[in-house]
């Protein structure tokens, strides 16, 4: 059952009631970021209910060790939890001398907005203090988009019935802690700290890894935005510098304080130059001001809507929440460092770990190639090519030989990090996913240079680690996977699951394919990579042998692929005979029950007919979809956007309209009770994907662009814009007509609805 709370609105979430009980729920919604750092949307000032602290600085993260009941060989040594940054928003705000605390003041009036076109996070309350004291406050807060070290805020106090004493105390805070920490052992360590009136600054150094993070802030405050106080009180602690303004403001006078902070990291910057260079970007943002900072935040925002924006007529519900999912997915990444990837969360909550699943290749990827320039789903690919040699550690660890290459399911430099035995031994689809990330690009970009400069060392190694991990049955005649977990975690430890099967036969036939090409097309290349990799024409031709006789379980009955060996043997009861009362499964049912039932988290079978779409028939497809969605209880954030793209493909438009629903509005209604901890960005990827791909129905069939666009009953219309090979395609879906446009200087060749058609400029 969803839990709304917000208003609907297309270009805002709204929040318009004070309410204590949403407080954790809304700093996930209403978080902001930049790509290179984010934070929950905390209070500036002091708040004494419950809350969850967080802000994150992108790439910089700490090993904490493994926490396990029994260790087994092979198990990681850490997981890497990405880290409780620096505070550098805090303002104690003192009304005659008394906390303003929204825990315990009287609110008449409460406010929040975050606004998408602007990327600013803003609240407008009415209050009477604890101390009989009535105020409107206004604060307003962005990262910048143009200065990825800047944030910038501005809070605004204003007494409405008597003059008051109000002192501002702004601070940077170093004693910040994560959540999750597995033994409590600290994660920073303070190494320096400097204080001014123009900038104050700690510098803070990450045990273990050894990051050293910046943090500052520069204050100034004004009357009625006309009068400076310049007076101020600056006070260092340990690990925290603080800086006071007092000032008695006149009934129906603000008193506005401007404050400028942000993180720089040895990532970017020589750690001995952290303090000038944190000089530096603060008071130019300072003296810049509020106003221009915003305006530049404004123009940077403007240029990603005008090419990622879907526009939705007729629903609100359905426009609000695409343009949420895609702002997050901005904030997240911006495409620019290869070194940085996409976590689950993002920067706005600390689950998970890590800094990339599989999620990346399999749901994010396709978001990035049509809405950025080609070099940030490049980079994207990059970043696993440079973790190529963790991946083969990986590998080796667990007893695989000759460079074979087993990527992680949860990391942050390319060593596995994840420490469930059942996912971190068994979930290797994800190997495939990363291959078939390979393929999607270059088929979609045309940029084939990235296989010889890049993608075919890492098809080797994934096929390298393919062919030594599936077994010869001579039972079957066949080569079998044993001891895996495919995309649905409520099923451990089965053999032959279908999907990695399927995975693994088409990375061995691609990358022996690209090997063929590349000796064709740069034979420079080939000689260069297969030296490297001591590879030779025998391995190649192995490949090829076990690719042609893999095995994959299948019911003659029912006539389709199984999910796994076994998968019948399960009491057969349909998600529809489930108590309600007893959903989400993994919150009410013991794991061993779980795992003895036949229901499925997310799309697992169904995934690999997403993927390879075109080697089914419409028939099979119904057929695969029929059977296994009724046993899907959808309790992966990633499930509801295959299947509405699936159903929308079978016609089964009211499916593909209620899936969209749920996974465009997951975090917004709280579909899973769950949204206090962060939000799920990678499955926004899947929300955007389920407009896209589903109702658009936007596919890439050998070289060629085809579009069956789909109109859900409750839509008038819907539009969005793909960047296609350096130019723009618009797709405008109206009850009875598609209209195309196109920016590039030839003509379009475009499937629309199965019939050739050209478009020009």
């Amino acid at each position: 059952m969803k839990d709304q709370y917000l208003e609907l609105d297309p270009w805002q979430i709204l929040e318009k009631e004070w309410n204590p009980n949403k407080v954790t729920a809304s700093e996930s919604i209403f978080s902001l970021g930049n790509g290179a750092m984010g934070q929950r949307a905390n209070f500036e000032e002091k708040y004494s209910g419950d809350h969850f602290q967080g802000s994150y600085v992108g790439g910089v993260y700490y090993p904490d060790k493994t926490k396990v009941g029994w260790w087994k060989n092979g198990y990681p040594e850490y997981f890497a939890k990405v880290l409780n940054a620096p505070n550098w928003i805090g303002i104690e705000i003192q009304i005659e001398g008394v906390s303003l605390d929204l825990a315990t003041c009287q609110v008449h009036h409460f406010t929040r907005t975050l606004d998408m076109k602007s990327g600013v996070y803003s609240r407008d309350f009415e209050i009477t203090t604890a101390n009989g004291i009535r105020l409107q406050v206004v604060s307003k807060r962005f990262l910048s988009l143009q200065r990825t070290e800047v944030g910038a805020l501005e809070y605004s106090v204003t007494p409405l019935e008597d003059d008051v004493a109000i002192s501002f105390t702004s601070y940077i805070d170093g004693g910040i802690k994560n959540q999750d920490s597995n033994w409590d052992d600290p994660f920073w360590e303070a190494v320096a700290q400097k204080a001014s009136s123009s900038v104050s600054v700690l510098l803070n150094r990450t045990h273990k890894t050894e990051f050293g993070v910046c943090t500052y802030m520069a204050n100034s405050l004004s009357i009625d935005a006309t009068t400076k106080i310049n007076d101020s009180t600056i006070v260092e602690e340990p690990n925290r510098i603080s800086e006071t303004f007092a000032h008695r403001t006149a009934k129906g006078s603000t008193a506005t304080l401007f404050k400028v902070g942000g993180y720089l990291s040895t990532l970017n910057h020589e750690e001995s130059q952290l303090f000038s260079a944190a000089s530096e970007v603060a008071e130019a943002a300072q003296d810049d001001g509020f106003e221009v900072l915003l305006a530049e935040q404004q123009k940077a925002w403007k240029q990603i809507w005008d090419m990622a924006d879907i526009k939705i007529e007729g629903d609100i519900a359905s426009q609000q929440a695409i343009r949420f999912n895609i702002f997050q997915l901005n904030q997240t990444y911006n495409g620019t460092d290869a070194r940085l990837n996409i976590g689950p969360k993002g920067f706005t909550g600390e689950k998970y770990g890590g800094s990339t699943y599989w999620d990346t290749e399999a749901y994010c990827l396709p978001f990035y190639m049509a809405t950025k320039p080609q070099s940030v789903a490049r980079n994207l690919l990059q970043y696993r090519y440079q973790q190529l040699d963790k991946a083969i550690e990986n590998a080796e660890k667990l007893g695989f030989k000759k460079g074979a290459a087993l990527y992680p399911m949860v990391t942050m430099n390319g060593e596995e990090c994840h420490n469930e035995w059942e996912i971190t031994f068994e979930e290797i689809h994800r190997n495939g996913a990363i291959a078939f990330a390979i393929f999607n690009y270059v088929r979609y970009t045309a940029d084939w240079n990235y296989i010889p400069e890049m993608g075919l060392e890492v098809l080797i190694g994934i096929a390298r680690f393919w062919a030594q991990r599936l077994s010869w049955s001579s039972e079957k005649e066949k080569y079998v996977m044993l001891g895996v977990t495919g995309p649905n975690e409520y099923e451990n430890n089965i053999n032959n699951n279908w999907y990695t099967n399927y995975l693994a036969q088409w990375c061995l036939h691609y990358t022996s394919s690209q090997l063929a090409e590349v000796a064709a097309k740069a034979p420079n290349d080939h000689a260069r990579i297969t030296a490297k990799t001591a590879l030779k024409e025998e391995e190649v031709n192995q490949w090829k042998e076990i690719g042609e006789a893999i095995y994959f379980p299948r019911s003659e009955k029912h006539d389709v692929f199984l999910q796994q060996d076994g998968f019948l043997d399960k009491e057969m009861i349909p998600v529809s005979e489930i108590d309600p009362a007893e959903r989400p499964l993994n919150q009410y049912w013991s794991w061993d029950r779980i795992l003895r039932s036949p229901y499925i988290k997310q799309a697992d079978t169904l995934q690999g007919f997403y993927l390879f779409e075109d080697h089914f028939t419409q028939e099979e497809l119904q057929k695969h979809y029929l059977f296994y969605e009724p046993f899907t209880v959808h309790e992966s954030s990633l499930s509801p956007c295959i299947h509405a793209i699936l159903a929308a493909k079978l016609d089964r438009m009211e499916e593909a309209y209620a899936f969209y629903l749920r996974t465009s509005r997951l975090d917004l209604d709280d579909y899973n009770k769950e949204v206090h901890e962060g939000l799920h960005i990678t499955s926004m990827a899947g929300t955007w994907m389920s407009v896209v791909e589903g109702f658009g129905g936007l596919r890439m069939v050998n070289e060629q662009l085809y579009l069956t666009p789909k109109l859900p009953k409750k839509w008038n219309s819907f539009s969005f814009k793909i960047l296609f090979r350096g130019a723009v395609l618009e797709v405008h879906t109206h009850k009875n007509e598609t209209n195309l446009i196109w920016n590039g200087e030839k003509p379009l060749s475009v499937f629309l609805n199965g019939e050739e058609t050209t478009v020009s400029r």
